[in-house]
């Protein structure tokens, strides 16, 4: 049986958008000092103090942070133990506010701005087993009609043209479309990955691939940047949708983190308490970008 999700409310009324410059404020914590340019072009990124940053000017406290069109979602832990809260701002402020169950893993915002996304860690699901384990839970909100998607198991998933019921499947690292109707995301089961491509209009999670895990759209929507699992750690790769020709990147170093184009060229990512960056096409070497910094986005 799949698992639901659970005490996700609305809580904050929608708000009409401004000018191009946002103060964003923390919850129960003063006003930002400065204000952050939401389209400039201009890397985000979290402090090690849990505040997003650019350049010299300071958004509130998130653990993962992305912005596309305006739009930026802030995924952060409460004071709520295993619990955690999804807060998108655009021009005018604060927009949205959902609670959601779980540790902070991953946060996006489709490159239209409409669609926020997220995954949350959580323990104590019945099908596991051991003390310390855990599973993921991905869920989708659309800004624009005000639906909340609920979460990837409410989805049906088809792998090698066949449904997948089984109790262990677990969803995480959606990533948008411009459409904002198509999306991908990693599905696992039994031991395997695998890239799905999923549909909100049937409902339906399709396998494209094994093996990629936190999967990146990059901007003209042709390739995906992925973690390629070899053992117990992971390498950047790039899938080109059309022709399915893999390319390994040449970070060797092992990457926890769903990648984050800069541009159709570059891919940013999250390691060593700093985000660096190596090129998409496969040559070059990591450069890096910001330390002690993590969670990259780049306001478009």
């Amino acid at each position: 049986m799949k698992r639901t999700v659970l005490g996700v409310v609305l809580v904050a009324a929608v708000l009409a958008a401004g000018g191009l410059f946002v103060g964003l404020r923390a919850t129960g914590a003063r006003p930002a000092e400065e204000t952050l340019d939401l389209r400039g072009g201009e890397l985000l990124y979290v402090d090690p103090a849990g505040r997003v940053r650019q350049g010299g000017r300071t958004g509130p406290a998130c653990q993962r942070v992305d912005v596309a069109a305006g739009t930026l979602i802030c995924l952060r832990a409460t004071a709520v133990p295993a619990q955690s809260e999804i807060v998108v701002y655009d021009a005018a402020g604060e927009r949205l506010r959902l609670p959601e169950w779980g540790g902070p893993s991953r946060a996006r915002v489709s490159p239209s701005g409409n669609v926020v996304m997220w995954t949350v860690f959580r323990a104590g699901d019945s099908y596991l087993g051991g003390v310390g384990t855990f599973s993921t839970t991905a869920g989708l909100y659309d800004l624009k009609s005000g639906e909340h998607h609920g979460s990837l198991e409410d989805f049906t998933l088809m792998v090698d043209g066949v449904e997948n019921t089984a109790d262990d499947v677990n969803y995480w690292g959606i990533t948008f479309t411009r459409d904002d109707r198509t999306f991908y995301a990693t599905a696992t089961s039994g031991g395997k990955t695998w890239l799905v491509r999923g549909s909100l209009d049937t409902v339906v999670l399709t396998s494209v691939r094994e093996n990629v895990e936190c999967p990146s759209l990059s901007p003209d929507g042709s390739r995906i940047a992925y973690k390629f699992r070899t053992g117990d750690q992971w390498r950047l790769h790039v899938l080109d949708l059309a022709s399915g020709k893999d390319t390994p990147l040449a970070e060797t170093r092992h990457v926890d983190d769903q990648p984050q184009w800069l541009d159709d060229s570059y891919i940013a990512y999250g390691r060593d308490k700093g985000i660096w960056k190596v090129p998409a096409s496969g040559g070059g070497s990591p450069e890096l970008v910001q330390p002690d910094a993590a969670s990259p986005a780049v306001a478009r």
